[in-house]
């Protein structure tokens, strides 16, 4: 496999729900540390990885959140079984029926989700998600005291179980946290690359916290980095599935990356104008280079490019996606070749950008 396949593998393994990304970011700093020529941490966990350019008031951040969906213990009952909440956004229908890792202090706890047996149940619940406050996870144990001796407690993390692949020699890397340890594997190759250039921008390469809780971590560090420019790299919603229609979604795995133009979710207000002087560049780098790309705007969205473009004093901020199919579920999907490219291109583009656009 290529360098940037050993990482996704590598990065998606990894378990790392919202407030809980310490072994993202050792794997980061394990990578990065050493070809940096700075490195911090803030009080939120940010990982900050520097590549100094010729002009120190030139400043690019690009964000990667380190973090995945999941859940956390609630209540263990006297019967050793285990309730448990959401952190971050969750389809219902994908809890059932799931091996869960629980992340005890005394190590990891494998359980599984349960509820009705399909034979009681009527055909009412039959046509509904079971809601995730009516799901519980079985350890195995009889009792509270056996789940306690387990190392269970309210406030362990749980996490999906579930081992990467390459579906049947394909290019299409399924794993359970591709949202957004693809990013992770891109952020890593894109400063690789970086390391031996001359570039007249500094680049901050950042992976954060939170993202999935309300894109917490990126605000502060946008604050204190005060970017110039700040492209986020995350997935985005792929059609190209019996599911969709080309009108709901019109960008596909193995399309090249996604210029995001516009994101935005109304009942938060996270997302996205993206400034035209950024996505002109974007494009133009692309076609410059002949680099594949897809074009994108979407609602219902976002990322760490809303905290970087109002922190501070604001930054021109976008973001460059990877297509994947069956987003905040145990079997996200995403394409080497978009990876890949989305590499070439924030690669072109940091060198091509010699002064403030």
């Amino acid at each position: 496999m290529s360098s940037l396949s050993d990482l996704l593998v590598q990065f998606d393994a990894i378990h790392g729900v919202s407030g809980d990304e310490e072994r993202v970011a050792d794997c980061l700093k394990g990578h990065l540390q050493p070809i940096a020529d700075d490195y911090f941490e803030d009080a939120l966990g940010n990982q900050v990885f520097v590549k100094k350019g010729s002009n120190p008031d030139l400043k690019i951040m690009l964000a990667a959140h380190m973090d995945e969906i999941g859940y956390i213990v609630h209540n263990i009952d006297s019967d050793g079984f285990i309730y448990f909440l959401p952190v971050g956004y969750h389809d219902s229908r994908t809890a059932f029926n799931q091996v869960l890792t629980i992340h005890t202090e005394k190590g990891p706890v494998t359980g599984i989700t349960g509820g009705k047996p399909a034979h009681i149940v009527t055909p009412e619940e039959a046509k509904m998600a079971i809601p995730l406050n009516e799901l519980y996870i079985d350890v195995g144990t009889s009792s509270k005291e056996e789940t306690h001796a387990l190392g269970v407690q309210i406030g362990d993390y749980i996490t999906f179980e579930r081992t990467g692949q390459f579906l049947n020699g394909s290019k299409i890397f399924t794993g359970k946290a591709v949202d957004n340890r693809a990013a992770c594997a891109v952020l890593v190759e894109v400063m690789k690359r970086l390391a031996d250039k001359e570039i007249a921008a500094t680049v901050y390469g950042v992976g954060t916290t939170q993202e999935e809780m309300g894109i917490r971590g990126s605000e502060p560090i946008s604050g204190q980095i005060q970017p110039d420019i700040g492209l986020a790299l995350d997935v985005c919603l792929s059609g190209g599935t019996p599911a969709l229609s080309e009108k709901d979604i019109p960008v596909t795995l193995g399309g090249g990356p996604a210029i995001m133009f516009y994101d935005w979710t109304p009942d938060t207000g996270h997302g996205n104008n993206v400034p035209k002087k950024l996505t002109r560049k974007l494009v133009d780098v692309a076609e410059k280079n002949s680099i594949p790309y897809q074009r994108q705007a979407v609602l219902n969205g976002g990322t760490d490019a809303w905290a970087m473009s109002i922190r501070g004093k604001g930054a021109m901020a976008g973001c460059i996606s990877f297509p994947s199919r069956y987003i905040h579920s145990a079997t996200g999907c995403v394409h080497m070749d978009d990876l890949e490219y989305a590499v070439q291109l924030v690669v072109a583009f940091i060198e091509d950008l010699k002064e403030k656009l």
